[in-house]
């Protein structure tokens, strides 16, 4: 059946559809996520998807550090994760590495996924068991983009 005759079976045809840029993309992208969860969920059956978060604050509660992400069907994301310059090397990163997987424990996930460039941290993830899945070279030109998981 063509696109045509689909568009058509749902009350409209494609001439009254048309793309237009949005000013507002961190609601689109709520929206999408929320769209996509729904579909995922509804395909596999597991609709236990959960977002977590960690901070870091300093003496004046200030936000040094964070990690966030999400768990569903026994998976772990982390999707941010940050470290203030000023609190680096003093096992911040450590820490809200291990909450994250401790998390993702507790919401019966078997693994964690992580992704992050080259200038970044890979091997910080593999310092702490992440093993490299896969890489994009030049993403961004000049840089790699990793991929890396760690069964918990």
């Amino acid at each position: 059946m063509g696109e045509q005759s689909r568009a058509g079976q749902a009350g409209f045809s494609r001439q009254d559809l048309r793309v237009e840029q949005t000013e507002d993309a961190e609601r689109v992208s709520s929206f999408l996520e929320d769209r996509l969860y729904e579909h995922n969920s509804s395909a596999i059956g597991k609709d236990d998807g959960r977002l977590f978060s960690r901070v870091v604050r300093d003496g004046s509660g200030s936000i040094v550090a964070g990690i966030a992400g999400w768990t569903w069907a026994g998976a772990c994301e982390v999707t941010q994760f940050w470290v203030s310059q000023s609190v680096r090397n003093k096992g911040i990163g450590t820490m809200l590495l291990q909450a994250a997987e401790e998390e993702a424990r507790a919401r019966n996930c078997t693994r964690v996924l992580v992704k992050t460039y080259s200038f970044q941290a890979p091997t910080f993830y593999q310092k702490h068991g992440y093993s490299v899945q896969h890489v994009i070279a030049d993403f961004p030109e000049g840089h790699r983009y990793f991929t890396l998981m760690k069964a918990v």
